[in-house]
């Protein structure tokens, strides 16, 4: 369908070298955006990139820390004179941050989510929207939260209050940039299946299957749909709202 052709568009994805982000940017190629990945890991953002050509667009990536402004600024710099325009902005890059009861949480650790979970998504946006504006160009913002913005996560506060945070942050810059036709909106996903989950106890899987109405994880390519509607003209009318993946974890009673 043509309202999904992302062909003329240039999308950045940070945090786009692996995992969701990079589920993302395969998604944005397949529909025909051209697309920059930031990522901290310059190994990884070879192999995102390598198999981003495989699918035939035009494709960069650039070493980024989105925690330090400077990186953003100079990223930022870089993208635009690779591809002259950033039209949609996956702001994905984040982290699980400390775990533990609050009280014992330490100033820095606290400090280091906030930066990575919520800074670094202001830090890219107000450079994507400055030059939208300054384009005149509608644009479209979308942010990675999580279900835990939602239901809250005992012993992860600092990731939940995160989380929760860019939905704020989404609902205000919708209200903030509807009239530039500048759409904002956000995805939470629920548990889904990445290279990193081998890591997960086996406790927590099962506590999320029994909660889920699907009674199955989420895996990476079903990200890839939901980014190509945020990112295209068939999302035009939705903003400020926030899409829930997560196979019904949120809504089951036990």
């Amino acid at each position: 369908m043509e309202q999904f052709n992302l062909k003329g568009k240039v999308a950045l994805v940070t945090g786009g070298n692996g995992g969701i982000g990079l589920a993302y940017a395969t998604g944005l190629v397949k529909a025909g955006a051209k697309v920059a990945i930031w990522g901290r890991n310059m190994e990884k953002n070879k192999d995102a990139i390598q198999s981003l050509k495989d699918l035939g667009s035009e494709v960069a990536a650039f070493v980024c820390d989105l925690t330090d402004i400077n990186q953003v600024d100079s990223s930022f710099e870089a993208t635009m004179k690779e591809f002259g325009q950033v039209d949609i902005c996956f702001a994905n890059a984040g982290g699980g941050g400390p775990k533990g009861m609050l009280h014992k949480t330490s100033d820095e650790d606290w400090n280091g989510i906030l930066n990575l979970n919520l800074n670094s998504v202001v830090y890219t946006y107000r450079k994507v929207i400055a030059q939208l504006i300054e384009r005149k160009a509608p644009g479209k913002l979308i942010v990675t939260s999580s279900i835990a913005g939602l239901i809250g996560m005992g012993y992860a506060s600092g990731y939940s209050t995160t989380k929760a945070a860019v939905l704020g942050l989404t609902r205000a810059l919708a209200v903030e940039l509807g009239r530039n036709n500048i759409q904002v909106n956000a995805i939470l996903p629920g548990y889904i299946e990445t290279e990193l989950s081998i890591n997960t106890p086996p406790s927590f899987k099962e506590a999320v299957l029994r909660r889920s109405c699907s009674g199955t994880f989420g895996t990476l390519d079903q990200m890839e749909g939901v980014a190509v509607f945020l990112a295209s003209s068939a999302s035009d009318f939705m903003t400020g709202q926030s899409i829930i993946l997560d196979g019904g974890h949120t809504i089951h009673p036990g």
